[in-house]
């Protein structure tokens, strides 16, 4: 008997590096488990849909699929668009056994992908020391999401041993230019901002512009497609891929 197919859902973006992004992590996962059938697919505003994903499975013969959702916060995108999808893709077909998994999160093990895209940031802007750290999100009007990140904020700068504050490009105060701002007020002059975003797109762009025009010294580059996500999503679906045996 055949594996449960596995989607890998993102929300989705009218820039197009995002849905570059998205497909070079699930070739990662494919790389990692070339047994499995494994698509990516969007909630919105990139292709390939997720219904069209789930018929063309079907078609070929898949009647268990695993959705695992891109998504780095249980906020409103895997509460309720998530569910409403897959519901959607279940009614449409009946004897299709779908479930989705839960999101991707905040894995403290993310905190090491966070520092090579931090090196990478400070080598190409010739940064050799800092003295604070902000970690930018997307944000939330969930305060549980912002709460999640506050809490990878605090892991970040205790090992680091630096100070760290969270920081949003939505929803939730500050904003990373005022995180910046802060720590300059406090004397401090070396202050560099992480991007805890999957792939690139309007939202990390635009914390990156603040940033630096509040005095940051350098701006990493979103998570990517990083072999660490990529075993995280497999954990998911392993997850989910049990929980479709009927008990």
């Amino acid at each position: 008997m055949a594996a449960p197919a596995l989607i890998a859902l993102a929300h989705g973006s009218r820039d197009p590096r995002s849905a570059s992004t998205i497909t070079a992590l699930v070739d990662e996962v494919r790389a990692m488990r070339p047994d499995l059938r494994i698509e990516p697919a969007f909630l919105d505003l990139s292709k390939p849909g997720f219904q069209t994903v789930v018929d063309r499975l079907v078609r070929a013969g898949h009647d268990e699929i695993v959705v695992v959702p891109l998504l780095l916060s249980e906020a409103f995108h895997a509460k309720v668009d998530v569910p409403t999808a897959v519901a959607a893709a279940a009614a449409r077909h009946e004897s299709l056994k779908i479930r989705a998994t839960g999101v991707l999160g905040l894995e403290p093990r993310f905190l090491e992908v966070l520092d090579i895209r931090m090196r990478e940031a400070l080598k190409r802007a010739r940064v050799r020391e800092l003295d604070a750290l902000v970690l930018a999100a997307a944000g939330s009007s969930d305060p549980l999401a912002n709460q999640a990140v506050a809490r990878l904020a605090r892991l970040w700068g205790t090992h680091h041993k630096l100070p760290v504050t969270a920081a949003f490009a939505s929803a939730a105060p500050p904003a990373a230019g005022e995180a910046v701002r802060a720590f300059r007020a406090e004397g401090r002059r070396h202050i560099a901002v992480a991007s805890l975003f999957l792939a690139p797109g309007f939202l990390p762009d635009r914390v990156a512009e603040l940033a630096v025009e509040a005095g940051a010294v350098a701006v990493s580059e979103p998570l990517g497609a990083h072999p660490e996500l990529a075993r995280v999503v497999l954990a998911r679906y392993a997850v989910g891929a049990v929980e479709l045996v009927p008990v």
